[in-house]
């Protein structure tokens, strides 16, 4: 069996652009991928095209050869559009092998070790005005079955928090806090995003402020540029555990993270970090400091179903992210619905490779429209409103 083809359809989706990869084959066997990158989708679209090149009759089934051949056959040093793009086409292969095969790619990673994968909800707030809001959606959400709710308390409509937090600013996300807590009860558990936004000194104050609501955990408190020393004084200086990075990248990003114990959760990010393998070594890394791992997801379908197969093999998997919200959108493209999520957990797919497939001519009905590379200092300070307009809802 020799690839023949490598397609890519870049398509709008909701908030956010992807990018779906069709990997074909000389045998009529082809597996489905996703790579994107917000605001550089364009970019990723122009590496696969030349991933493209090296691939054309090769097996698709060498997975870890081609992986390799591509990440380190660069003399410049692989960047996250690389990797997203690698991801991308990496995804592919797995589906196709799983086809090949006739067994889910979990089954090939070493089989389930969870019967089901858990998830928490995310996006459950967009349109919440106010901490009332907020309290009243994270109501909807439990009412879905989700157990596990993650928001920003520092992010609003009308504003939001950049580096250094005040004294309302803080107010204003522990009453949201609050708010939520006592609406949802003490059985579900919230987790706290910081969108790696806060100073070291900022970060700590706000989760220490936040501790008597005993967060699950809370995500990315400093800019990932920080240096891992920062990263580990945030953790030692909380009881809340820490959870970072979907901004750090391959087994080689990861390293000193996870040798200085600087988290408690590491939240790789499969497309960002390179595909299903890459992201199964990390957490294997991660492992043998008994640090759990809760995936990242920030792009569609296929990165979702891709997550599923890698946390349904992984043992120290604890939980995985979810926007329940896009799964009209990505109804939207696929030729079945997409797994609810029933109690908190969406069941494992038992059909061969990712167990999902897409419908090719709807990727054409909303084209790609490019929308420029979000503003961050306007993002945060701008709040959602902001979000929005940069890109282009």
């Amino acid at each position: 069996m020799k690839i023949t083809a490598v397609k890519t359809f870049p398509y709008s989706a909701g908030w956010r652009d992807i990018l779906i990869v069709k990997v074909e084959t000389d045998e009529g066997i082809f597996g489905w991928g996703e790579a994107g990158l917000m605001g550089r989708v364009r970019a990723c679209e122009a590496t696969v095209k030349e991933i493209e090149t090296y691939l054309i009759g090769k097996d698709p089934c060498q997975i870890e050869l081609h992986w390799n051949n591509i990440y380190r056959n660069s003399y410049w040093r692989p960047s996250v559009t690389l990797l997203s793009a690698l991801a991308g086409v990496e995804i592919a292969l797995w589906d196709i092998l799983g086809k090949y095969l006739n067994a889910p790619v979990y089954t090939l990673l070493g089989g389930a070790y969870h019967p089901r994968v858990k998830v928490y909800d995310n996006a459950w707030w967009v349109g919440a005005k106010s901490t009332e809001d907020y309290a009243r959606r994270a109501q909807q959400s439990v009412a879905h079955g989700f157990k596990h709710l993650k928001w920003d308390p520092w992010w609003w409509e009308d504003g939001g928090v950049d580096i250094f937090i005040d004294r309302k600013q803080m107010r204003r996300a522990k009453e949201c806090v609050k708010l939520v807590r006592e609406a949802v009860g003490d059985d579900v558990e919230l987790l706290l995003e910081m969108h790696g936004r806060f100073s070291p000194d900022d970060a700590i104050r706000a989760a220490c402020d936040l501790e008597e609501y005993r967060p699950y955990f809370i995500e990315e408190p400093i800019p990932p540029h920080c240096s891992v020393d920062a990263l580990a004084r945030v953790k030692a200086g909380t009881q809340i555990p820490v959870a970072a990075d979907e901004r750090f990248h391959t087994r080689w990003g990861f390293w000193e993270v996870l040798d200085k114990q600087a988290v408690s959760i590491i939240q790789p990010d499969l497309i960002y970090c390179g595909g299903i393998l890459e992201t199964k070594k990390i957490a294997a890394m991660a492992q043998v400091f008994y640090i759990g791992v809760a995936p990242h997801i920030s792009e569609g379908p296929i990165d979702v179903a891709a997550l599923v197969h890698v946390d349904a093999s992984t043992p120290n998997f604890l939980i995985q992210e979810f926007f329940y919200p896009d799964l009209s959108t990505y109804e939207e493209i696929l030729t079945e619905p997409f797994p609810v999520p029933k109690d908190g957990f969406i069941e494992l797919p038992t059909r061969p490779g990712l167990g999902v497939e897409l419908n090719e001519k709807a990727l054409t009905k909303k084209p790609f429209k490019y929308r420029p590379g979000l503003e961050l200092g306007v993002f945060w300070k701008g709040g959602i409103t902001a979000f929005g307009k940069s890109s282009g809802e």
